[in-house]
């Protein structure tokens, strides 16, 4: 069996030093190998029904990776779409607990309605401020901007306690960070970012009872029998996640199914012990230059406050991360090593 490390060289070949995933993830070799048969299907008219089994097999990836029965899982687009069909299940006036300054695409949602009560916390104290008016709690389990995880355990005991659900969004962890199912009612999550994927595909992980979401986005894919969906009202919808499904982006499912399969190749753990290991390098370094990053521990995410404007100057340098409110972010992942690492760090010493 291949180490970790060959399997990653052999997967990837960056032309610059890439410590941006937390904006998007490289794409395996692999991957591309199969965008491209799935190209040449498209242009020599074979049949495409090969590529509608890629998206069962990615929903049956999504399902292992997240600990959930695929009967669980539905496919769609984005994080905002998920979020939109759990804002239209709540009754006017519900009350959704969120964390300040989280994610657009997380949040916005609930906003948008018009009727919900809308609260933000700081993260640290969101378990705390669940109370008995509190209907659902609105988390990214890992912040985008500077890394902090949430303490999902103890806001799904506060929220139990007020008969609340929570809704995560995992964009920023899945595929390195290892996360309890039992921690959460909703889950959605992007692919083109920890997962490797193409942009295009998203999932959506919702409890046994289906949480009495409406599908209101529901088409052909969603009926129980799709094929004997396709013309006039859905007369059965599926019975599964499958009904909050939308039409697939056929070639991103394709090339998402190989990069999961090395996921699952490396295994979660060893790359969520890669990834850290090489963040906390890092948070060593900026240390040892008399830099503060932002208290993340555990995180694959490191954000430095007021280094922001650096970033510019590194890519023309060749070293690729994130300017995100002012702070330098540099997002560690299993095609990372320490002399990344130390690159980026002999750069802030300049």
């Amino acid at each position: 069996m291949e180490t970790f490390e060959t399997l990653a060289r052999t997967e990837f070949a960056p032309k610059h030093t890439y410590l941006n995933t937390a904006s998007n993830g490289l794409l395996p070799t692999r991957t591309l190998t199969a965008l491209d048969r799935a190209a040449r299907m498209r242009a020599e008219g074979i049949p495409l029904g090969p590529l509608y089994d890629d998206v069962e097999a990615v929903r049956a990836a999504i399902a292992r990776l997240t600990g959930t029965p695929v009967e669980r899982v539905a496919s769609g687009a984005s994080v905002a779409e998920f979020g939109a069909l759990i804002a239209a299940s709540l009754p006017p006036g519900a009350e959704v607990l969120t964390a300040e300054a989280d994610f657009a695409s997380l949040v916005n949602p609930f906003h948008v309605r018009g009727d919900l009560k809308v609260r933000a916390v700081p993260l640290e104290r969101l378990a705390e401020s669940v109370r008995p008016e509190t209907d659902l709690v609105a988390v990214s389990v890992v912040q985008s901007a500077d890394g902090r995880i949430a303490d999902l355990p103890a806001v799904r005991e506060a929220s139990r306690a007020h008969d609340a659900r929570v809704y995560v969004d995992a964009s920023q962890s899945t595929g390195w960070l290892p996360l309890d199912p039992g921690t959460y009612d909703f889950l959605a999550t992007v692919t083109f970012k920890w997962l490797m994927g193409p942009h295009g595909a998203a999932f959506f992980v919702v409890p046994e009872d289906l949480g009495g979401l409406p599908p209101l986005l529901a088409g052909w894919v969603a009926g129980e029998v799709p094929w004997d969906s396709c013309y006039g009202p859905v007369e059965e919808l599926a019975h599964s996640a499958r009904r909050y499904d939308i039409s697939p982006a056929l070639f991103a499912h394709t090339g998402l199914r190989a990069s999961l399969e090395l996921v699952e190749e490396l295994g979660v753990p060893a790359v969520h012990a890669h990834n850290t290991a090489l963040a906390d390098r890092f948070r060593a370094g900026l240390h040892s230059l008399g830099h503060e990053p932002v208290p993340a521990p555990g995180s694959a995410i490191v954000s430095v406050p007021g280094l922001g404007g650096h970033q510019p100057g590194l890519s023309a340098a060749g070293i690729e991360v994130s300017d995100r409110a002012g702070n330098l972010r540099a997002a560690f992942h299993l095609y990372n090593t320490p002399a990344d690492v130390d690159r980026l760090l002999d750069a802030l010493s300049a």
